[in-house]
């Protein structure tokens, strides 16, 4: 039973990942749209009909295409991205939506066709047509997939968005909005925040924009407040070392936007998600009641991307739902941290031999390569990264340490460090190397205690 659960939320995890990576890529492109949109429409900070002229475009072309061709080049490399590209152009035209739910659909299966279509036809071209099977492979199945999208998917997409979009519509009508808290405080936990983000809440944010030039959408899972009334709290009631990590992580995780860094508190105590939902639900209320909404996915979701993306007039509704959601998370979790803080030790058994069995297999002279994963490969990883590496310069021990997606790890790692819950999607990813499952990238005893073991030997 237990590992089915482990199955389902890795295929989740994956999922959402893959989701997510259409996105991630693209975000500096939604950005400048967003500070376009901020800036230049009608009731924008510096109105100009003229270059408001790009917002429509943008939205309707530019982001689409990006999405369509990464997407597409995820999966079948760079021809996958060109054919992607030109199938996703077929749900744009044949659409008056933005078509984003579209292009993550028409990508990867264009992607996906171009590289069966490649594997079937290997060994098999005479010499001397290779370019002319490349070249026309693409323009003819991409002509197909875009008609396909122009009559099919398109409009099955417009249907599903009209459906997403009347519920949360309805919701909000009903003042029922706070409740998704109850699913996507959850799913961040899960590592799925990515694919909430982007995937889901986006499309609909992004529509809603251009309707009434803000959406609520954009607030839901970028809120910052939940997670930092978490962290203020073991700051102020905890003790040793998650008391000490506690002020750098508020800060990365607020001001940085690093949401990933306080998962690992949570998880700690798995009843803080009561706080965090309370903290998400009463800051999506606040939200609500006084009319909030941003113009674009802020992302990352710290404060100044939250405060940029904010239209004219519309900072203070903002600020008040960030500072509603951290006051809530902060007095819900308080007293179980309390309790835990009074009952805690600070290694358990099993962490103890896990230590010791560690120690006993590492090898400094074998180990020439270390990785820092985690889901996107980008956020927390590269920080955790970074900070060992400048740790281990000291000894010069000529041991390379990167950062990389836990779906994506090179195969020729020696020791991958991971938080404890992606510890079985390394495995599968990286299965000769030695596994080090921690809480935290940026202040973990097991890290310490990977250090301490170089240094030693």
């Amino acid at each position: 039973m237990t590992n089915s659960k482990t199955s389902a939320r890795d295929s989740m995890q994956k999922f959402g990942k893959f989701l997510s990576g259409m996105v991630m890529p693209n975000i500096g492109a939604f950005i400048a749209w967003g500070l376009i949109t901020a800036f230049f429409i009608p009731t924008g900070w510096i109105p100009n009909e003229l270059l408001g002229s790009l917002v429509d475009p943008m939205i309707k072309y530019l982001l689409p295409l990006l999405i369509g061709y990464t997407g597409g080049k995820m999966v079948g490399g760079a021809r996958g991205g060109v054919i992607g590209t030109v199938a996703t152009m077929g749900v744009i035209v044949g659409a008056d939506i933005p078509m984003f739910i579209g292009a993550m659909i028409m990508g990867p299966l264009a992607g996906f066709v171009i590289k069966k279509f490649d594997k079937v036809v290997d060994g098999k071209i005479p010499s001397g047509f290779e370019m002319l099977v490349n070249n026309f492979s693409i323009g003819i199945l991409g002509m197909i997939l875009a008609i396909l999208g122009f009559f099919a998917i398109g409009p099955v997409v417009v249907v599903l968005t009209g459906i997403l979009k009347t519920g949360v519509e309805a919701l909000v009508a009903r003042k029922l909005l706070p409740l998704v808290s109850l699913f996507i405080e959850p799913g961040k936990i899960l590592f799925l925040n990515n694919a909430i983000n982007h995937g889901v809440l986006g499309p609909i944010g992004l529509e809603q924009v251009q309707e009434s030039g803000k959406s609520i959408m954009f607030l839901l899972e970028a809120n910052p407040g939940p997670g930092l009334g978490i962290i203020l709290a073991y700051w102020m009631y905890s003790k040793g070392s998650v008391k000490q990590s506690a002020p750098g992580a508020a800060i990365i995780h607020f001001l940085g936007g690093i949401h990933e860094i306080y998962f690992p508190y949570v998880l700690m105590n798995p009843l803080l998600l009561l706080a965090v939902i309370a903290g998400g639900a009463s800051g999506i209320l606040v939200f609500t009641i006084l009319g909030a909404g941003l113009v674009a996915t802020p992302s990352p979701g710290s404060i100044f991307a939250l405060m940029a993306m904010a239209p004219k007039g519309g900072l203070l509704p903002v600020l008040a739902g960030v500072a509603v959601a951290t006051v809530v998370s902060f007095l819900v979790a308080a007293p179980f941290i309390k309790i835990a803080s009074k009952n805690a030790k600070e290694e358990d058994l099993e962490e103890a031999k896990g230590k010791v069995n560690e120690m006993k297999n590492i090898n400094k002279s074998s180990v020439k390569k270390i990785v820092f994963a985690c889901d996107a490969g980008m956020g927390s990883s590269a920080m955790g990264a970074s900070k060992f590496r400048n740790k281990i310069k000291e000894l010069n021990l000529g041991i390379e340490v990167m950062h990389a997606s836990v779906d994506e790890i090179p195969k020729d790692m020696d020791i991958v460090v991971t938080h404890k819950t992606l510890i079985d999607r390394a495995k599968k990813s990286c299965p000769n190397a030695e596994l080090i499952g921690i809480q935290n990238f940026l202040t973990d005893d097991n890290i310490q205690n990977l250090y301490n073991r170089l240094a030693n030997k």
